[in-house]
């Protein structure tokens, strides 16, 4: 595998992959994180083709969360992940498909200028609350205020219609309802459930890179479960 385009979620940083990248480009991957938070999912859109229109061949994509959003309006990629994340058909946004759990919405507090921002404090338990201590304060610590807009987004092109994907439920996330993450996986062309909260890519970082080398191509299917504790269905 030598191209990965990685897509962080709302309220994350292109930094909270870098767990990720760092074992991919170990193996000789060449890694792009864009940043989003462009304000608005066109903007976000935009932003990742231009990585994704860079590169010398189709990249593997990653979406995390909303940034299933994101990827769901490219064109070119080779394999789409889906990772708890909005795979969008036509009309749909991240908002109209029921959007961030009851315990995130409560979590989220007015910032500046119309943002919104998540308290450190309800973060933990939301976002990282399966990951080990350190780990999970790293990312608490990267966290960012987010515009308005983005989650409300239609995307203008489905590419999961015609792209080879792979969906990621994470079963004991907190912030995106594990019901909703399966009926969205039925969209895509095979589907994994992980034992696991809603950002894997923090605690699990070597599961998630071991997914990516295997949809590219580069590394055995795994079948049953792994040494991390997640169960491949």
């Amino acid at each position: 595998m030598s191209a990965v385009v990685l897509v962080h979620g709302l309220y994350h940083r292109p930094g909270h992959f870098s767990p990720v990248a760092d074992r991919l480009r170990a193996t000789g991957a060449h890694v792009v994180v864009p940043e989003l938070h462009r304000g608005s999912l066109a903007a976000d859109t935009a932003a990742v083709q231009a990585a994704v229109d860079a590169l010398d061949e189709p990249p593997v994509v990653l979406g995390h969360s909303y940034g299933g959003s994101v990827i769901t309006g490219l064109r070119g990629a080779h394999h789409l992940v889906y990772l708890a994340a909005f795979v969008l058909d036509t009309g749909e946004s991240a908002a109209s498909l029921g959007g961030a759990s009851r315990l995130l919405r409560d979590a989220i507090v007015p910032d500046t200028a119309g943002a919104t921002r998540v308290l450190p404090e309800r973060a933990g338990e939301v976002f990282y609350g399966d990951c080990p201590a350190g780990p999970a304060t790293w990312a608490t610590g990267l966290l960012r205020p987010q515009g308005p807009g983005c989650g409300r987004g239609a995307a203008r092109h489905h590419a999961w219609k015609a792209t080879p994907s792979t969906y990621v439920v994470c079963a004991r996330d907190k912030a995106i309802d594990p019901a909703l993450q399966r009926a969205l996986a039925g969209r895509c062309g095979s589907v994994r459930e992980w034992d696991c909260g809603h950002s894997p890519f923090v605690g699990r970082p070597g599961r998630v890179a071991a997914l990516l080398r295997e949809v590219a191509g580069t590394a055995p299917t795994r079948s049953n479960s792994d040494s991390a504790g997640f169960t491949v269905v």
